[in-house]
């Protein structure tokens, strides 16, 4: 029988997208030339999972300010755009055999990450349970405690490493890597969104190859070896360090245990001044 996937797509770890204002959001001189990068590299994933016996491909735009075209999706996929009721666990429910990431890039604080961050340039970190967490890392966790597997991963160099980490044995294919190194944690909300700009990419067209590849491969391996859940271990609580701005200090939430990860992520945090055995920097 074949398998129902998911993909989840970003922008920033497109492989052409070069830096967030020009390329990333509607009024950037290139928005739309990376929606075509994008979608060139959505599509190497659909044909990937066709090709590798998925009966159902359904691609969900999670850029902020809306990445995909619609006209420009493999006509055999679907296309999604927006959560349902609550969050977490955002576009992923049990009907669900596998979920996939295509364009996504590393988390807040990774060195040699391009256009690093996690949901915005202005979170320092995020944690589940004491795990560092990113886009990637949130969403995977969610899925697993569906029963979902996180099968694979196309995006940035750093990105990978750390899908890799999280979820050892997923098909993670590199389509560009950071050149910056360091943390950044010394950058406010603002200097953080300008300081990972260096990187050396594939061509646009060369990364779709590879992924329809490794996307192929993922499928076939599903089938043989059992990988793409996180081990988790319930209760679950959130913390989330914010940077400071020009006109705030730094700020640290807390959300009270949950049951679920996607409970705790949905669940509102408490939020005061970073204490002083929580400080980072």
């Amino acid at each position: 029988m074949g398998k129902k996937v998911c993909i989840m797509t970003d922008m920033e770890g497109t492989a052409g997208v070069a830096n967030f204002e020009d390329w990333c959001v509607p009024t950037g001189r290139n928005y739309d030339l990376g929606r075509q990068f994008l979608a060139w590299q959505v599509n190497g994933a659909v044909e990937g999972f066709f090709a590798g016996g998925a009966s159902e491909v359904i691609v969900v735009d999670g850029h902020g300010p809306c990445a995909l075209h619609a006209g420009l999706i493999d006509p055999r996929a679907w296309y999604q755009r927006g959560w349902f009721a609550e969050l977490w666990p955002l576009c992923v429910d049990k009907s669900f055999d596998a979920l996939a990431f295509v364009g996504q890039h590393a988390k807040s604080r990774t060195a040699y990450a391009h256009l690093a961050h996690s949901q915005s340039f202005s979170v320092l970190e995020i944690r589940i349970n004491g795990v560092a967490v990113g886009e990637f890392g949130q969403l995977a966790m969610c899925a697993s405690e569906l029963g979902v597997r996180t099968i694979f991963g196309a995006g940035g160099q750093a990105f990978t490493e750390e899908a890799q980490q999280l979820v050892p044995g997923i098909e993670a294919v590199a389509v560009k890597r950071g050149l910056t190194s360091g943390s950044g944690d010394e950058c406010t909300a603002k200097t953080y969104g300008k300081r990972n700009l260096s990187a050396i990419s594939l061509h646009p067209q060369a990364a779709a190859e590879r992924i329809r590849q490794g996307a192929e491969r993922a499928l076939n391996r599903m089938a043989q070896e059992p990988f793409g859940l996180v081990a988790l271990r319930a209760p679950f609580v959130v913390e989330e360090w914010l940077r400071a701005t020009e006109d705030a200090s730094p700020l640290y939430g807390c959300s009270a245990p949950a049951a679920t990860v996607a409970e705790a992520l949905n669940a509102p945090l408490n939020w005061g001044p970073v204490p002083k055995d929580k400080r980072m920097v």
